[in-house]
């Protein structure tokens, strides 16, 4: 089984389908995108834009889901932006926050500490936005 990714004219993820492996491949058997975007667009219309991607990861970084975005320079599907500050890292293809996250003293773990961005204290002052939390029992 293949997946495809429909995308709008903003290359936003819109939904995403199963095709069987034969409507993806030639009279051979032998599998190409192509052909499962010529499927895709017999069954949805043939001004839908689609792009496979992997239900493993192992192409287009990571397998689409609604509301990802695909960057054609990467090659990637993108998940949403989780807050207005972070960039996208071209390198890991994540979303990366403008500060390090800080690390946690085993004291810190031992008490279930965890750190979690704030965005309106980054918009505030750009030299925060990690809060160190503990969970209460």
């Amino acid at each position: 089984m293949a997946h495809f990714a429909r995308l709008n004219a903003d290359n936003i993820v819109e939904q995403v389908i199963v095709v069987a492996n034969k409507d993806t491949s030639d009279d051979n058997g032998v599998e190409d995108e192509i052909y499962g975007i010529a499927f895709c667009k017999r069954l949805f219309g043939t001004d839908t834009n689609w792009k496979q991607t992997s239900y493993n990861g192992n192409f287009r970084v990571r397998y689409a889901g609604r509301g990802y975005s695909y960057d054609s320079t990467l090659d990637a599907f993108i998940p949403p932006k989780p807050f207005e500050s972070w960039v996208i890292d071209t390198d890991t293809i994540n979303w990366k926050a403008p500060l390090e996250e800080p690390t946690l003293t085993q004291e810190q773990i031992d008490a279930g500490s965890y750190y979690r961005w704030d965005e309106d204290a980054h918009q505030v002052d750009n030299t925060t936005g990690w809060v160190l939390e503990t969970e209460t029992p």
